[in-house]
């Protein structure tokens, strides 16, 4: 029951932080965050944030896989056992996106402001950030499985970088990236049961 709670908690603040998005106007605070981070680009940092950006799908994919086949070879219970809970918090937060884009259609930067020059472009629906929700979620899960420091300090580098990478882009607005980071943390939190 704590864990229906904690969800719909993350729910109702991923649904607040959307709120207060779709009420933003032009040229406040969000955007103008976009366009100071835009002012910084550089060659060197862009294609590290491209990278970046890329491979999250990959290692969200490699995370789980790497635990379930490292406690199959060793016969460990207990990595194949966080194997299901990482990945487990990952699909959770990935169908919680879907739901929370269709449920706002917030557009994404460069659509909602034509002048804004963004690095890339995306399909879909801007909030929240799905990269983002997915990176926090792994990260989570993981640091909770394995809460040693040189775990839980580059997960979370890790994940803040994607979550960065997207707004550097410009394929996300910062509060985007605040409610996909809260998303995926908060699914990591709630299916804290799956883990060993």
């Amino acid at each position: 029951m704590k864990r229906l709670v904690f969800i719909f908690v993350c729910w109702l603040n991923c649904s607040y932080i959307g709120a207060v998005a779709q009420e933003i106007p032009a040229s406040t605070l969000d955007i103008r965050i976009l366009e100071s981070i835009a002012e910084t680009r550089t060659v060197p940092q862009t294609q590290t944030f491209k990278v970046l950006s890329d491979i999250n799908n990959y290692v969200q994919i490699a995370v789980p896989v790497g635990l379930l086949v490292a406690g199959a070879v060793n016969d460990d219970k207990i990595m194949r056992q966080n194997a299901l809970y990482v990945a487990s918090s990952t699909a959770v937060t990935a169908l919680v996106n879907v739901g929370l884009k269709h449920l706002f259609k917030r557009s994404r930067p460069f659509k909602k402001y034509p002048n804004f020059i963004s690095v890339r472009t995306a399909s879909g629906y801007s909030f929240p950030s799905g990269h983002t929700s997915s990176a926090f979620a792994t990260a989570t899960a993981l640091s909770r499985a394995y809460s040693k420091w040189y775990v839980v300090a580059p997960s979370l580098l890790w994940a803040s970088s994607v979550g960065y990478s997207r707004m550097y882009l410009g394929v996300h607005f910062p509060t985007d990236v605040l409610a996909g980071a809260a998303l995926g943390t908060g699914a990591a939190f709630a299916l804290d049961g799956l883990k060993r």
